[in-house]
């Protein structure tokens, strides 16, 4: 299932023409900012879909009878650029274990490339949620091989991935590899360059949070 945030209107809208908007790119702070509130959106909507249980509250002056979530998530980003946006879903679900997967892409002289994953750190996943934070899902490859590799911690009991902006190619790259995963997106749009980037897109989401990088 896929949630389009921004096909109604709501804050998230803003949020997004900043992040895409050449004239407030270069002020970084706001940047990481945008993308952090749109981390603690996401995981108060996914937060209605999670599995929940009764408990007893003692307050000064008697019990009240509450509900809590069953079983904390497991969150998880993909380094560098979901870090903002995985701090925003950190700030809602302040109890989960947290997971990293360090990958990029490595390109060659032919434009074309390959994603490299060197690192990953998890949890025990069986029979828990897993939510998954990368800003751009361009061509899906790096979501589709972190998945690959987080499975093999165990089976989750359900998978949300939490997206910016995304590619319609990368979306369905997704579905076709995880068919019952949900995917959570800001914003989606319909072109992917041959190099693999979104357009109109918003450039390099690492880059803008954290400076340009040298590429070997």
């Amino acid at each position: 299932m896929v949630h389009h945030l921004t096909k109604h209107y709501s804050l998230i809208c803003e949020y997004v023409n900043e992040l895409r908007d050449v004239n407030v790119q270069n002020d970084r702070m706001r940047f990481r900012k945008n993308m952090h509130r749109i981390g603690q959106l996401m995981g108060y909507e996914i937060s209605k879909h999670l599995a929940h249980q009764k408990t007893e509250i003692f307050t000064p002056l008697g019990i009240y009878k509450a509900k809590t979530i069953a079983t904390q998530p497991v969150l998880c980003t993909i380094l560098r650029a979901g870090v903002p946006l995985f701090e925003g879903l950190l700030d809602v679900f302040d109890k989960a274990d947290c997971s990293f997967v360090a990958a990029y892409r490595k390109h060659a002289k032919d434009d074309s490339f390959t994603i490299n994953q060197e690192y990953v750190t998890c949890p025990e996943l069986e029979n828990r949620t897993l939510i998954l934070a990368d800003p751009m899902l361009a061509t899906g490859a790096s979501l589709v091989a972190a998945l690959k590799e987080l499975k093999t911690y165990g089976k989750p009991s359900s998978v949300h991935i939490v997206c910016a902006i995304a590619s319609q190619l990368g979306v369905e790259l997704v579905q076709r590899e995880f068919p019952d995963v949900q995917i959570w997106l800001a914003d989606i749009d319909n072109e992917l360059t041959a190099k693999g980037y979104i357009v109109p897109g918003l450039g390099d989401a690492g880059d803008l949070s954290y400076g340009s990088k040298m590429q070997f």
